[in-house]
């Protein structure tokens, strides 16, 4: 049996935070004129934080490629693999996809018309969150003709990483050249999932071969090239555009998720060294929520802003931004132990949980 690869509970917890640090912050340009120092602040915030995309994607290469890099594709395994994609994913995005069509019939007046929830439904459309799904649901198609490509090619499943940034800026060129791409696809996050799908195959050699060194030169390059694709994103929002080409600026963001995502694996790897096994397994306790929380966290977050609002409270705005996101949060974590304790098949509703429902401070062992 193979060794579990536990830091990968301590990247989706800080991705599931990033990704509700996004959508709470997101208000800021209705809050605060430009360039004021709070829209600036909250601008970099906003941005440098979406790596949480790359990380999510990183996750699913480290997890398919680690798992599967050994087994033959028998029917057996073929059919099982399908069958949890379409168990823990795709029943649980339906039901959210439904859910949302509700809320946004009852909030936003949008029609339920049956051929128009279809439309959405496939392409990931019926809330601002799901597209990802849609791009998820392709890598779960190509992932088969991919590692049969990395066990025959053995310069591509060395260079898996490099073959996944070269195929992202190829996409980019592809797609601002011609009218053909209409649909997010997955090449938009290929470069985080070949990462993934490097570390995976190489695991044991990687950790091996890691040091603190590297992990600080992959967070500080990181933030550097974050630092500087948010910049550049920002002065060309609110100012005159920079004299940069559109090609070296998609390829500053392209290294900025693929190295953010490296760090933040390292980072993690060394977080599972030094922590108690107490704390890992309570860390991937909360980690097995980490898909309820992207797939429900916009619901919850509209209801906490609709009764805790940013504007007409005497907090000030910076107060009542943190308290959303904190309550949010909590919320979140509450309902979805909540169903996964109490309501039967919460799989089908919130992704794969497992048999014991404990809060994560129960967790002793």
């Amino acid at each position: 049996m193979k060794k579990e690869i536990a830091s990968i509970y301590y990247v989706r917890f800080f991705a599931m935070l990033f990704v509700v640090l996004v959508h709470t912050t997101a208000q800021y340009r209705h809050l605060f004129p430009a360039p004021s120092i709070q829209n600036t602040f909250y601008f970099f915030l906003n941005n440098i934080v979406r790596v949480e995309g790359g990380m999510f994607v990183m996750i699913m290469g480290i997890v398919f490629f680690y798992m599967y890099r050994d087994r033959p594709f028998t029917k057996d395994v073929l059919f099982s693999y399908w069958k949890k994609r379409v168990t823990y994913i795709l029943i649980p995005y339906i039901v959210w996809s439904l859910i949302y069509e509700v809320e946004m019939w009852h909030y936003q007046d949008r029609p339920l018309v049956l051929s128009d929830i279809l439309h959405r439904l496939l392409f990931g459309e019926s809330k601002y969150q799901l597209y990802f799904i849609f791009i998820v649901v392709q890598f779960y198609l190509v992932f088969p003709l991919l590692m049969m490509l990395v066990r025959k090619f053995s310069f591509f499943r060395k260079y898996l990483w490099l073959f996944g940034i070269l195929a992202e800026y190829a996409y980019f060129q592809f797609s601002i050249n011609t009218d053909y791409v209409t649909v997010p696809l997955m090449f938009s996050f290929i470069g985080s999932y070949m990462l993934g799908a490097w570390i995976g195959v190489h695991y044991e050699t990687i950790i091996e071969k890691m040091t603190k060194k590297k992990m600080v030169i992959a967070g500080i390059t990181g933030l550097l090239f974050g630092l500087t694709y948010v910049f550049i994103r920002y002065r060309n929002t609110y100012f005159d555009r920079l004299p940069i080409d559109d090609s070296y600026y998609k390829m500053i963001g392209i290294l900025f998720k693929v190295i953010g995502s490296l760090f933040f694996f390292y980072f993690a790897e060394y977080l599972v060294r030094w922590s108690s096994q107490k704390s890992v397994h309570r860390m991937r306790s909360i980690a097995y929520y980490s898909f309820g929380f992207y797939l429900m966290h916009p619901l919850v977050l509209f209801q906490v802003m609709k009764y805790l609002p940013t504007r007409g409270t005497p907090l000030s705005f910076h107060i009542t931004i943190v308290l959303q996101y904190t309550i949010t949060v909590i919320l979140c974590y509450l309902i979805i132990w909540f169903f996964h304790r109490f309501v039967p098949f919460a799989s089908f509703i919130f992704g794969k949980l497992p048999k014991n429902a404990k809060l994560f401070w129960q967790i002793k062992d």
